[in-house]
């Protein structure tokens, strides 16, 4: 779909790696420019991050590497970078510079704090950018500390795919009138913005300043639950008619109490035995239970049990390359299923053919 939009990508790490790698599973060519400097200690020397993308390795403290950037982003539709704002401007590879090489070229920053506001120079991670933007609140059922999966809602939610919306939008206005566009995309932006859903669902009464008053915090019908071999099963059943299927399969649909779903002050007394029946048998009876009905149940799979469920194994969601667990490109277009990622490269592989075409 991005075939012919050319993207250079700052290294940097987390949330503008990602939405590179989206880019370029979209058909952009992205080229990646890393720094000399080995890849952090533990990280792979190839990053699932930067697969499909090419490499070149410059100096951005030298004055020649500095030229064959600019050489690089006068060709190029868009820039990803991550840095602390200020740091390209003091490069001379700031928006207001790059674009006097390039105008329609549009300029995407992401950040956790954003380019502007008293937080912006200070440091920080994906949990405290979500937890100040107000998207932890409900993170987790009442009496345990909110957390999420580590990156989902912050760096990848609420930063890299609003920079990616940012950016196509961003480039089909620079299509359409040859200006080019700063997108400054800030994960607490970002995942505040994806709270107006949750927000939408509150209802006279029901919204809570307080967790575990929530439609989908607080309900016994909306968490997980363990089962006697250790793992999870999740359950969500938020309509009445899937409540309804739901009891139906737990020979519960007669239970006075349970027919009160909306009852917020039997949620409690309600998960509690909800925590007993589950804890009775092993995942996979539950899992084989629900399977193929409207109960909105599922087991809560690790990525490489999620790899081998018949459901993500029919869709060929999840694909092994250079013995890498990795997940192909979402979404779809026409029902193909997406061809599997190019592999990622070496730091620097692609160095000498790309500055050859400078």
């Amino acid at each position: 779909m991005l075939a012919g939009t050319r993207i250079i990508e700052i290294e940097g790490l987390g949330p503008g790696p990602f939405a590179g790698m989206t880019l370029a599973d979209l058909g952009a060519e992205v080229i990646v420019v890393h720094r000399e400097a080995p890849p952090i200690p533990g990280m792979p020397e190839r990053n699932i991050l930067d697969r499909g993308k090419r490499s070149v390795v410059l100096d951005l403290k030298d004055p020649q590497s500095i030229l064959q950037l600019k050489k690089l982003v006068a060709s190029a539709d868009g820039l990803i970078e991550g840095f602390r704002p200020d740091v390209m401007e003091r490069l001379g590879l700031g928006p207001d510079n790059l674009r006097k090489i390039n105008p329609s070229l549009v300029y995407g920053r992401i950040t956790g704090w954003g380019q502007e506001g008293p937080k912006a120079q200070d440091a920080g991670h994906d949990l405290n950018y979500i937890a100040l933007s107000g998207a932890l609140w409900y993170a987790s059922p009442p009496g345990i500390p909110p957390f999420t999966p580590p990156t989902l809602v912050g760096d990848i939610g609420g930063g890299a795919m609003y920079l990616v919306v940012g950016m196509l939008a961003a480039l089909i206005n620079a299509k359409r009138t040859g200006e080019g566009s700063v997108v400054d995309a800030a994960i607490v932006d970002g995942s505040a913005h994806m709270m107006n859903l949750i927000m939408s669902m509150q209802q006279s009464g029901v919204y809570a300043s307080k967790r575990g008053r929530s439609l989908l915090d607080g309900s016994h019908w909306s968490r997980c639950y363990v089962c006697s071999d250790g793992e999870w099963i999740s359950v969500q059943c938020l309509e009445q008619k899937f409540y309804a299927v739901f009891l139906e399969k737990l020979q519960l649909n007669e239970d006075k109490e349970f027919l009160q779903q909306q009852n917020p002050a039997l949620w409690p007394k309600l998960a509690a035995r909800l925590t007993s029946i589950f804890a009775e048998k092993p995942q996979a009876h539950w899992a084989a239970l629900f399977e193929n009905t409207d109960s909105c149940v599922a087991p809560v799979n690790s990525p490489a049990k999620a790899a081998e469920h018949p459901h993500m194994a029919a869709r060929e969601t999840w694909v092994e390359i250079d013995g890498q667990l990795q997940a192909r490109s979402a979404p779809r277009f026409n029902g193909a299923i997406p061809t599997p990622p190019d592999r990622s490269p070496s730091r620097g592989e692609h160095t000498e053919e790309i500055l050859k075409i400078l």
